[in-house]
């Protein structure tokens, strides 16, 4: 994903990129998680699990987040953003207010749900939310088996049981999801079910990768993973 472009490129898009959509609701759910809602013309946007849209965050700058709701009908739109320090993006997003209009691309990347597993697992971190709150409702509409581990700073950990969320285990954010041993010994290994089960494995890339690293050498299952950001590395 490009963070940013010239802005001779920007210019060539002309109207395409304009404001089109309005905020209409913001909630800051802990000081660094906060959720906004926003409202256009969505009639036409895919919201496949693992699709993420693209917010013009500055005349040049562009991020990449994720629908956490959706009502085509009604077109509205949930987003669960991390503010995590102060770069353009999170400047951004926790300046936004009621009233804020805001250019927001359709949704698109890949897809990271197979429908034939029943057993659904899904791990990341703050930034993951987001994703986790769009695909509970498939989960439990489709009858899987799931559970959700996410890694969170301290002052996160209730964010998941405000959110809704089910089956889920929080786990501190003190690089345990770097350690292969670590991963190795989860309880998730421990239950012969979850040898074959649908993986995804989203967030801080070092975290995905070694979690990635242990899922191929233990389960049969199929592994979906993308990291959202990396530690000095800007709009991933």
């Amino acid at each position: 994903m490009i963070s940013s472009i010239p802005k001779w490129l920007i210019g060539l898009f002309g109207n395409r990129l304009s404001p089109n959509v309005k905020v209409t609701a913001t909630t800051f759910l802990s000081p660094e998680i906060k959720k906004i809602s926003f409202k256009s013309d969505i009639s036409d946007w895919d919201f496949s699990i693992g699709y993420a849209s693209v917010i013009r965050v500055s005349e040049t700058d562009f991020r990449n987040y994720t629908v956490s709701y959706h009502n085509k009908e009604d077109g509205i739109f949930d987003m669960i953003v991390h503010i995590h320090g102060s770069g353009v993006g999170s400047r951004f997003i926790d300046s936004l207010k009621i009233g804020d209009e805001l250019f927001i691309s359709p949704p698109r990347g890949k897809k990271i749900y197979d429908p034939n597993l029943k057993h659904q697992f899904f791990f990341g971190d703050e930034t993951a939310l987001g994703v986790a709150c769009a695909f509970l409702p498939l989960l439990k509409a489709n009858g899987h088996q799931f559970q959700f581990y996410f890694e969170l700073d301290e002052a996160n950990n209730s964010i998941p049981e405000l959110l809704g969320l089910e089956n889920y285990t929080v786990f501190p954010k003190n690089n345990s999801f770097r350690n292969d041993k670590l991963i190795g010994n989860l309880p998730l290994f421990q239950m012969q079910e979850w040898n074959i089960a649908n993986f995804i494995l989203v967030g801080n890339v070092k975290s995905v990768q070694t979690f990635r690293k242990v899922l191929k050498n233990k389960t049969q299952g199929t592994i979906y993973s993308q990291g959202y950001w990396l530690e000095g590395k800007k709009g991933l």
